[in-house]
């Protein structure tokens, strides 16, 4: 293993052991010295004296047992400095098992080291390969290494020659680059993500895909959502879904208004949206559940609740009373006057809480937020049928204490706001005990009030199955619902039916 790591492309022969042939049933020494390196590989020739299928093969010499790769860059510079190789674009996984340390580095076909950081870019380190320089100082620090010219320029090189070699392949035959995209997508958005050059570079033929499976480059796909999806505040909004299939109900409501939207699953996708919010602020990406449809892309049009907003506080108040907080879910219950059509609740997660616990899967400084709880909203839909309905049972058997409670707790605001109002005019000290004495009872009579509504509320939602029943319907169309809580809503649909 030492020989084949350190020797395998040294340029005199090395010799260790005879070969062997298979002669009479067994296996005998030929007595002729097995030579176990290859004194001319690929990277020492020229790419004109070299076809694909040789490449393949020094690839495969490399790596034994790796797939064959999307294609490959062969590196020739005399000067200003002096550099060979031929680096390999691999199949990388849609996950952070990213194999760095791939590329070897050899001196005049001497092997150096297998480590390549400081000498590329980080987003390199992705790529397989050799790279041979008798310019790159060895036995010496990394920070040395990342200060020093020739290697800067070597870097600077590379990279370039990296993001050609690209966009010769889209310009070329864009049909394969599609192919080839979620190969090399995650290669592509690291390089984004970090290099400011490569950026500038790859962002003019970089692909995104939409629900449908057509790609576009960031441009076309501007272009083609900027009529429909530019907000009353002059934004272009992006939605998209990192599952169209678990997100499919939101999928579905934004295409039913003729929106686009695109797939961001990539592991990477969260800090690059981030990066082209950064590039263009006039641009926003949102995802499809981050919102009600209508909030997603704010227009001028609006629909008129056909709730009072006292009745749709005490909807709200009644199913927030049926959804308890978990240590790793808070939920927050809050009316919308919605189309008719649409469901009678949606769940929905904050975009900005939600991209930052995504990125805290990657350290950094987003840790804290991987610590919180999720956050989810429970939209109730004031105009729907089923929650009109409920609205309706609500006052004919609630009316008149619901009234008179809304009354006392009124009253007693007035009285609690006037008093607050004469003790700022007052040093504390110069308000009389008595006084306060009055605040704090009214304060008191306050809270016993509004427990008295939440009471009534709750007890009303504890009676009218449906209401668990539209809850756990949002759940279970949002993959919420599991364990005790899903076998209790298959009976109750039961006896519903």
């Amino acid at each position: 293993a030492l020989l084949k790591k350190y020797c395998s492309f040294l340029p005199v022969q090395v010799q260790f052991g005879n070969e062997k042939e298979w002669k009479d049933g067994k296996m005998v020494d030929t007595g002729k010295p097995k030579v176990i390196n290859n004194t001319q590989p690929a990277w020492t020739r020229k790419p004109a004296d070299l076809k694909d299928d040789d490449y393949t093969s020094f690839y495969h010499e490399l790596y034994p047992m790796g797939e064959d790769p999307l294609f490959h860059i062969h590196l020739n510079v005399d000067y200003p400095f002096k550099l060979t190789g031929i680096l390999y674009f691999p199949k990388i996984r849609n996950n952070f098992e990213i194999q760095k340390n791939k590329i070897q580095l050899y001196c005049n076909q001497v092997f150096v080291t297998d480590s390549v950081e400081g000498i590329v870019p980080d987003f390199l380190t992705l790529l397989h390969g050799v790279i041979d320089s008798p310019d790159i100082p060895l036995n010496v620090s990394r920070s040395y290494l990342q200060s020093d010219s020739n290697v800067k320029k070597i870097s600077g090189h590379i990279t370039k020659k990296v993001a050609d070699r690209l966009a010769d392949i889209f310009k070329k035959d864009r049909e394969s680059f599609e192919k080839k995209w979620d190969d090399l997508k995650l290669f592509i958005e690291y390089g984004m993500i970090t290099e400011e050059k490569f950026f500038e570079k790859v962002s003019k033929f970089a692909l995104v895909k939409n629900t449908a499976g057509k790609y576009f480059t960031l441009e076309e796909y501007d272009k083609t959502i900027k009529e429909n999806q530019t907000d009353k505040d002059k934004s272009l909004i992006h939605l998209y879904t990192t599952d169209p299939v678990a997100q499919h109900t939101y999928v579905a409501k934004a295409s039913e208004k003729g929106y686009d939207v695109l797939v961001l699953d990539g592991q990477l996708d969260t800090h690059l949206i981030n990066t082209l919010e950064s590039k263009e602020p006039s641009s926003k990406f949102v995802r499809v559940d981050s919102d009600v449809i209508e909030k997603l892309i704010r227009k001028d049009e609006s629909h008129a609740s056909k709730l009072t907003q006292s009745q749709s506080d005490d909807l709200a108040q009644v199913f927030r009373s049926q959804v308890a907080d978990t240590d790793k879910a808070h939920f927050h219950v809050r009316a919308e006057s919605l189309d008719e059509n649409d469901l009678p609740m949606v769940i929905t997660q904050s975009e900005f809480m939600r991209r930052m616990k995504d990125m805290a899967q990657f350290g950094g400084g987003y840790s804290f937020y991987g610590e919180m709880p999720d956050s989810f909203d429970l939209v109730l839909n004031t105009n729907h049928k089923l929650v009109m309905d409920l609205a309706g049972d609500l006052d004919r058997e609630h009316a008149d204490e619901l009234k008179k409670n809304s009354a006392g707790i009124d009253k007693t605001k007035v009285e609690i706001e006037f008093m607050e109002k004469e003790h700022s005019k007052k040093k504390p000290e110069e308000i009389p005990s008595v006084e306060k004495d009055d605040l704090e009872r009214l304060r008191g009579e306050l809270k016993q009030l509004e427990d008295k509504r939440k009471s009534l509320l709750e007890g009303f939602g504890n009676e009218h199955k449906s209401v668990r029943q539209l809850i756990d319907l949002a759940m279970l169309a949002n993959n919420m619902l599991k364990g005790e809580a899903l076998s209790a809503f298959v009976k109750r649909s039961i006896s519903l039916l």
